[in-house]
């Protein structure tokens, strides 16, 4: 054992010692260095999109797809300064792509609907739509799997792009207007064309409500417990909610005081006494 000890060159097991630690440094130094420029790079190319005025969800998923595609291009460069083949290691790479992609189809499919989504743009950031079988919420972000949703009472949803792409989706604020639809029951006692009078003037004095397209007040349906009128005004799409609810509070006190009710389901009992003897 001690010949065998002897007998080893230590200063060439040094010198290889030394120069493949240096690889490894050299190796750690690219791989560092390189993510700083890839991310220095990403940002570069975010403003430059970003001041041309493309999209910020078209960004966000170049950002996301060139950064992740760079990495692995700066892992292959780093391991071949350890002596790693880079033509086996692409063949490996290769092979091990495609037996992830088989193993992982769903993902793919959520990638290509990533890139469906930003070739057809059905949304924008900061659109509000209900996705996914009525998952609703903000669009901040399409990732390169999934888009990010942001809900009114700050909760984040990850909607996979997949479901968005074969689900119908519902974009509410891509058009400059909406309408509102209201349906408004007065009682079958009450007087038609003062409830009628009342709604109009509510409808034509609030300064929301668009001219064009002229409001639609109309008698819709005769209920089982009242008179439905159907109350149609359009607002501008960002006045919508506001709009919605100063109307339907102006209706209530106003109907109220020009002596119509507002009748609630109900039902009348009658008690019927046999006679006996």
């Amino acid at each position: 054992m001690q010949d065998w000890i002897n007998s080893i060159d230590w200063n060439q097991w040094l010198q290889v010692g030394l120069q493949f630690s240096g690889r490894i440094l050299l190796a750690i130094l690219i791989f560092i260095i390189g993510r700083k420029l890839i991310k220095g790079l990403m940002k570069a190319v975010d403003r430059i999109l970003t001041s041309n005025g493309y999209d910020n969800v078209f960004v966000n998923f170049l950002e996301n797809v060139g950064s992740a595609l760079l990495t692995v291009i700066l892992a292959v460069f780093a391991l071949q300064q350890l002596g790693f083949q880079t033509t086996s290691l692409v063949a490996m790479l290769g092979a091990a792509g495609l037996a992830v992609g088989l193993a992982l189809q769903g993902s793919l499919s959520n990638f290509a609907s990533g890139l469906m989504i930003l070739a057809l743009k059905p949304f924008e950031e900061g659109d509000y739509v209900s996705v996914a079988g009525g998952v609703d919420g903000t669009v901040q972000m399409v990732r390169i799997f999934s888009t990010v949703l942001t809900t009114p009472d700050n909760r984040r949803i990850i909607v996979p792009n997949s479901m968005i792409t074969t689900d119908t989706m519902t974009n509410f604020t891509t058009m400059n207007r909406r309408r509102i639809d209201l349906v408004i029951g007065v009682s079958y006692a009450d007087d038609l064309k003062v409830a009628r009078a009342v709604l109009e003037k509510i409808i034509q004095s609030h300064e929301n409500v668009l001219s064009d397209p002229e409001p639609v007040i109309m008698l819709m349906d005769l209920a089982d417990s009242s008179v439905n009128f159907a109350v149609r005004p359009w607002v501008n799409t960002e006045d919508y909610w506001s709009t919605r609810s100063d109307l339907l509070e102006s209706i209530k006190l106003d109907l109220e005081a020009a002596g119509c009710s507002i009748p609630y389901p109900q039902q009348d009992l009658h008690l019927f006494q046999e006679k006996t003897g």
